[in-house]
């Protein structure tokens, strides 16, 4: 089996190439390597791969030095005439699409990216699968969807019709057009929406990432809505694994869908949506805590009024994936702030002279505390 996966480069993307390289797939990883976050760990993430910084920087196609089974293509999805150029030479039997233009509060400030990297590339990647024999489109959507709902858990069954960003419309956009695709094509889709995803390898503008490395750098913390907010954190390897698990169960059409009482989850075309989350709400102040306990050193706290476009809680209601695929998330936050933060210290080479006097100010500081 062939299957691309786009945002290769990226953090669930970088892990999703990995595990499928690893279980023997033959596997095209594509991404644009963008600047909207360092571009050294995602070459670093690539090389985990088996590439070359090098040659991925000045080649559009590079082979995998380790791994046989995995190419890397260095491609904008914007560019609708090289994906139709793709498939065709290709033919994938499965495309992961978690190429996409990340971040709310991004998206207050740029939002032609948003509609150029999330619109108009996941368009040319519908109509590039149109014209092929693709068996599944598996696609990121994002828990932002839901927006003004306060319904909780938040169910796929749920209203998303007022969005709270441009990020969470053009994420909405994506389970709109899909299922069009899958209606008019017989396209088999996936919507995934994405809770809060973290883990070794995770996006510098994410909570853990930029509390972790401000903590460790004696730098204060913002902390929004005065710390009143709670996330539906999702380590890594369980989202991976619920992917990897997805691959060979594509959507069918739902019998028992009906217009008058219409599920907005499935379809009479090929088309499912998913939550994808751990269904474990916690609270960012927690979140924060195990951070410090893990670091060794209490934070210095900035307690800040809510961001433009975020939202005060999430949490998944996961039972419809969990009963289709016969999995349920194993990392709880504690084991995997720890993976991170261990992760953090390694790949930043973080003095042991450093950590040391961290460790220490800290004993005082939480013993004094």
């Amino acid at each position: 089996m062939k299957i691309l996966v786009t945002g290769a480069a990226g953090f669930i993307g970088f892990n999703v190439a990995k595990r499928l390289i690893k279980e023997g797939f033959d596997v095209v990883g594509l991404d644009n390597i963008n600047d909207y976050y360092s571009t050294d760990l995602k070459f670093a993430r690539l090389e985990q791969l088996g590439l070359i910084k090098e040659s991925i920087k000045n080649e559009v196609v590079v082979e995998s030095s380790i791994n046989a089974n995995f190419r890397f293509i260095k491609m904008d999805l914007e560019n609708s005439a090289l994906i139709n150029e793709l498939f065709a030479e290709e033919c994938f039997d499965v495309v992961i699409n978690l190429a996409a233009q990340a971040g709310v509060r991004h998206s207050l400030k740029n939002p032609h990216q948003y509609i150029d990297s999330n619109v108009t590339g996941f368009l040319n990647i519908l109509e590039a699968a149109r014209h092929s024999s693709l068996r599944h489109l598996i696609y990121a959507s994002s828990s932002s969807v839901y927006g003004a709902n306060t319904h909780m858990p938040f169910s796929t069954k749920d209203n998303i019709d007022h969005p709270m960003s441009l990020y969470a419309a053009t994420k909405k956009a994506n389970e709109l057009m899909a299922h069009t695709y899958s209606n008019l094509f017989n396209i088999p889709t996936t919507g995934l929406r994405f809770f809060t995803v973290y883990g070794p390898w995770g996006r510098p503008d994410m909570a853990l990432f930029l509390f972790t490395e401000a903590i460790i750098n004696d730098e204060p913390i913002n902390v929004f809505n005065f710390g009143n907010m709670e996330r539906d954190f999702t380590y890594i390897d369980d989202i991976v694994e619920s992917i990897y698990r997805l691959i060979p169960k594509p959507p069918t059409s739902n019998e028992s869908w009906s217009g008058d009482n219409p599920d907005p989850s499935t379809s009479f075309a090929p088309y499912r949506v998913f939550n994808i989350g751990n269904s474990r709400p916690v609270r960012l102040m927690d979140f924060i805590e195990e951070i410090e306990q893990q670091i060794g050193f209490r934070a210095e706290k900035k307690l800040l009024p809510m961001q433009p476009g975020d939202v005060p809680k999430t949490w998944a209601d996961v039972d419809d994936l969990f009963n289709y695929i016969d999995y349920h998330p194993q990392v709880g936050y504690k084991k995997g702030i720890r993976k991170f933060v261990n992760w953090y210290k390694d790949y930043y080479l973080i003095p042991q002279s450093k950590e040391r006097a961290s460790v220490g100010a800290a004993n005082a500081a939480l013993t004094n505390g």
